[in-house]
């Protein structure tokens, strides 16, 4: 039997056998069907939520550190790697990392094989994550407060790139999120994102949060101006809640085409633009009111023409204003300078943003006082390829 026929045959019997399988049944699937290409010992591991560890997917009690182990460095730097009698392959569900497949070093014909059976395994566990509370048990390390449990299931997948964009996201504390939101969304020729931060740290910021979602989507796909969408948030919340609770926010649409950026803002933290691996300027634009208050007062809409590697990175400001013992600080001037790091330093956006939060967390030794979240868009950068396993 040939390499290619082979690798065929396990990826069609592996499909096959997925429709009526559970999540629980792909780690022995994916490890029986990869032994029809020639693996052995194939092994799954999914990163946690705060993409600290991989956790094994049929044994949670196994875990490897994402920062100091080849596996690790297999998700890190999404490529293949070798370590001891280990073959390691990122698994990515489009360009969003879910975790790593192993496979013990075999012949020539070992890292396609497990390069495409990686591929397909991905594509299967996030079918399956949606009906599935044993992938949250796989994935988190402690329980989960209310609040979070009401936004994470709305957001989208934290990574996104095509050949003109990419945009990454992280939100903190990851279970105990109580305000935090993050969106976007592609239509034809145009990227929707969206940031907000609701107020309080409680239940109602988080239905407050998921009411400015649902309002933001619902009007955006009727083809609404930045404003109206705002204005359309504005009133969902107000009525919602009797004008009593209210969230911040910046709207924008960018087109990969010609990397024109339009933006509003609703009483937030305005996005910041940097350039050649630093920080160039505040994207500033008249700021309306918060939304929730049904003051009737439209947002301006203010427009960037973006250059080739830009990175535009919306925040908010439970980043820039977490505080260490001594009452410090993180400031801006940290936030810009570790993001630009990232760009110099050859990351892509994901990665950029795990490094940056894993800084956060330490500066306040992991006990954020407030929702810490930031969406960075690249266009036309030059690490989008950084995202997808290359040929080998």
């Amino acid at each position: 039997m040939t390499e290619s026929s082979s690798v065929a045959r396990m990826l069609t019997g592996l499909l096959e056998a997925s429709h009526l399988a559970t999540f629980d049944d792909l780690a022995g699937l994916v490890a029986q069907h990869g032994a029809t290409a020639g693996l052995t010992d194939v092994v799954a591991y999914l990163a946690d939520l705060r993409e600290e560890h991989l956790v094994r997917l049929d044994d949670t009690e196994q875990r490897l550190a994402v920062d100091t182990t080849a596996a690790g460095w297999a998700f890190r730097k999404v490529e293949m790697v070798a370590s001891q009698s280990t073959l390691w392959a990122p698994m990515l569900d489009g360009t969003e990392r879910i975790g790593v497949l192993g496979a013990s070093v075999g012949g020539a014909d070992t890292a396609a094989a497990l390069r495409a059976l990686a591929s397909l395994a991905a594509l299967l566990i996030v079918s399956k994550r949606p009906h599935s509370d044993s992938h949250a048990e796989v994935v988190r390390a402690r329980p989960m407060s209310l609040p979070s449990e009401v936004i994470w299931p709305l957001m989208p997948p934290l990574t996104f790139a095509t050949k003109d964009v990419a945009v990454a996201a992280v939100l903190e504390p990851a279970y105990e999120i109580g305000g935090d939101a993050v969106d976007y969304a592609m239509s034809s020729d145009l990227l929707h994102l969206s940031v907000f931060d609701a107020m309080g740290h409680d239940q109602s910021a988080g239905l407050t949060v998921a009411v400015a979602t649902g309002a933001c989507r619902n009007t955006r796909r009727r083809g609404a101006e930045l404003s109206e969408i705002g204005e359309a948030i504005d009133d969902a919340i107000a009525r919602q809640f009797d004008r009593k609770r209210f969230a911040t926010g910046v709207l924008a649409k960018m087109r990969p085409s010609t990397g024109l950026l339009t933006w509003v803002n609703r009483g937030h933290p305005p996005p910041l633009l940097i350039r050649q691996g630093r920080w160039l300027t505040t994207l500033r634009c008249p700021p309306a009111p918060p939304m929730g208050f049904g003051l009737g007062i439209s947002a301006t809409e203010c427009r960037y023409q973006l250059e080739p590697g830009d990175r535009v990175l919306f925040y908010t400001d439970g980043i820039t204003e977490a505080r260490d013992e001594a009452g410090r600080e993180f400031g801006l001037q940290r936030f810009t300078d570790l993001v630009a790091r990232g760009a110099v330093d050859g990351y892509p956006a994901p990665e950029t943003l795990r490094r940056l939060m894993r800084a956060v967390l330490a500066h306040q030794r992991s006990r954020l006082q407030d929702d810490a979240t930031a969406l960075l868009l690249e266009w036309r950068g030059d690490q989008q390829h950084r995202l997808t396993l290359g040929s080998p």
